[in-house]
């Protein structure tokens, strides 16, 4: 606008198109009104407990309630399983798992990006109740290939791809985040490498490692290893 005399306080101004010397108050009135709340109330009310709360208990059920209906669907109904996961391929059943897990793990991070948006928890808490049923279908945990062979025979093959799916995308995970870890302390600002440090070129380089192993599972020989 123009320069500030302090002696007189008066400032020049540019109105309809003149350049004018205009009277400035030296105590101006306030444009935020005053409250009583302090900054801890203020993000208390944001917080939302009550939502979140709410949340949680869905987690927890998005968590047991799939796995304890697929396990049981796997012990109390093999041949019915046996029957459904026979019109896929090892491969396709694998891709499918890996799919449900990634785009969970992608859910994650994208929530954490747009805190006050719900959209990504809501579908994180759907890809995670698909992930847990497949795994109890599957019998998904450590050594799995006993458990698998024991309920479903031969027919093992098919819900080890599964298992493998899942664990691949567990895996390729923390490979990313032992990665991006290591790119924050070890890469300087002024390094080419810092680009891989920012949003969506780090969400590219998550996508990467994920594909990579995928194409480990479904080309190694894995599927059909266990």
């Amino acid at each position: 606008m123009g320069d500030i005399e302090d002696n007189d306080n008066k400032a020049v101004e540019i109105v309809e198109g003149k350049v004018e010397t205009v009277n400035v108050s030296k105590h101006p009135e306030a444009s935020i009104p005053e409250t009583e709340l302090s900054l801890a109330d203020i993000q208390r009310r944001r917080s939302h407990p009550v939502r979140w709360a709410v949340f949680i208990v869905i987690l927890l059920a998005a968590i047991i309630v799939p796995y304890w209906f697929g396990r049981t669907m796997a012990m109390d109904h093999t041949a019915r399983v046996v029957r459904m996961l026979s019109h896929f391929a090892p491969q396709g059943i694998a891709l499918v798992s890996w799919t449900v897990t990634v785009v969970a793990l992608a859910c994650i991070g994208l929530s954490m990006v747009e805190e006050h948006g719900w959209f990504w928890r809501i579908l994180f808490l759907v890809t995670l109740s698909a992930e847990q049923l497949i795994g109890g279908v599957s019998l998904l945990r450590f050594k799995f290939w006993y458990s698998t062979y024991v309920v479903y025979g031969p027919s093992s093959v098919l819900a080890n791809a599964a298992n493998l799916g899942i664990i691949a995308a567990l895996f390729a995970v923390a490979v990313y985040a032992i990665v991006f870890v290591g790119l924050l302390i070890g890469v300087s600002k002024d390094s080419p490498l810092n680009v891989l440090t920012h949003s969506w070129a780090s969400f590219i380089l998550f996508f990467v490692i994920e594909a990579i192993a995928l194409l480990i599972v479904l080309f190694s020989g894995l599927l059909y290893a266990v």
